[in-house]
């Protein structure tokens, strides 16, 4: 079956993020032999052309760019004209972007705008066996798993999870898709973004981190996290907290993981005084490798870790990171 896709490559600081490239990824699988168009918005021009470049040469067929002030803040309505206008000039039967504090605004709004099928935060695409596409998104804490399957003849508007899917890779020996302009007119932006006041630590992205190293009511302070920034920072991954320490004042509720807060899926997700409420389970259970550090042999948490070590996290992190740095 042929698709037309549309991918939204939504741009951190200058650079592509990494859930854009998973989600370009899979527009290629979904699509076959159809079209992948992407879509590169900003107002940085270097930025954009180096964006859509690399966006290009990983399988994107077409890639849209619209270089625009309105788009400096990141505004969801300049950001939602965009993609409309990319839309437009694509008329794709899938739009797919990341699942990311923008994505979850702009893509229902798209959605609605063109009367779309929605399925968001999906962490798996699979392929029927009459040739359709189903969409896996969990459900109820990871308890259960919705499978949308596409209608032939009606769009989707797709949010995907990140770390979930794999990336787009720059394809060898194959020619790089085309880059155009697209004609964008600016709305009415009903709302401004006056300044971004960065909480997190780190130049890790929590949501993308392939390490996560995550602290609970057991770090007892403030600086009961300075261990485990230690330990982050020589597997050059980020720190994460429970939702009791980000209540008890320890840490910004930036840094929550759970489900009112983030949820992540890392390739390795070390819990260093985390009981385990199911609230936090929650937001990190689908990491690929879970190592928990408590003093409490009896903690929920050590029902869900692939490895657990029973002991002081002032002891055991320390030591950990000692290690760590003598193998890397």
């Amino acid at each position: 079956m042929s698709i037309q896709c549309l991918v939204y490559a939504e741009c951190k600081d200058g650079r592509l993020r990494r859930v854009a490239l998973e989600a370009l990824g899979a527009a290629r699988r979904i699509a076959e032999d159809g079209a992948v168009h992407a879509l590169v918005a900003g107002a940085d021009s270097a930025a954009l052309a180096e964006a859509a470049a690399e966006f290009a040469a990983c399988g994107a067929d077409v890639v849209h760019v619209v270089d625009d002030p309105a788009l400096r803040s990141g505004a969801p309505e300049a950001v939602q004209a965009a993609i409309a206008a990319a839309i437009e000039a694509a008329a794709p039967d899938v739009v797919l972007l990341g699942h990311t504090a923008l994505g979850r605004e702009v893509a229902p709004r798209v959605a609605a705008a063109i009367g779309a099928g929605h399925a968001a935060d999906v962490t798996a695409i699979e392929h029927s066996s009459d040739g359709g596409i189903v969409f896996a998104r969990p459900l109820y804490a990871g308890k259960a798993v919705e499978r949308l399957r596409i209608v032939p003849g009606a769009p989707w508007v797709v949010s995907v999870r990140p770390n979930n899917l794999p990336p787009a890779e720059t394809q060898p020996g194959g020619a790089p898709g085309a880059v155009k302009a697209l004609p964008y007119r600016a709305p009415k932006l009903w709302t401004t973004v006056h300044s971004v006041v960065r909480r997190t630590t780190g130049a890790v992205d929590l949501a993308e981190a392939d390490v996560i190293v995550s602290g609970g009511r057991g770090v007892r302070s403030a600086n009961g996290f300075a261990p485990l920034q230690q330990l982050a920072s020589v597997l050059g991954g980020a720190v994460g907290a429970s939702r009791g320490a980000c209540d008890a004042g320890y840490c910004d509720y930036a840094l929550q993981i759970g489900q009112t807060g983030k949820v992540v899926t890392p390739q390795l997700y070390i819990a260093c005084g985390i009981s385990g409420a199911i609230q936090h389970l929650a937001g990190m259970s689908g990491s690929r490798v879970i190592v928990a550090v408590n003093k409490d042999a009896d903690a929920p948490i050590f029902g869900v870790a692939d490895y657990g070590i029973i002991g002081d996290l002032f002891e055991i992190v320390p030591l950990l990171t000692d290690e760590f740095r003598r193998m890397l």
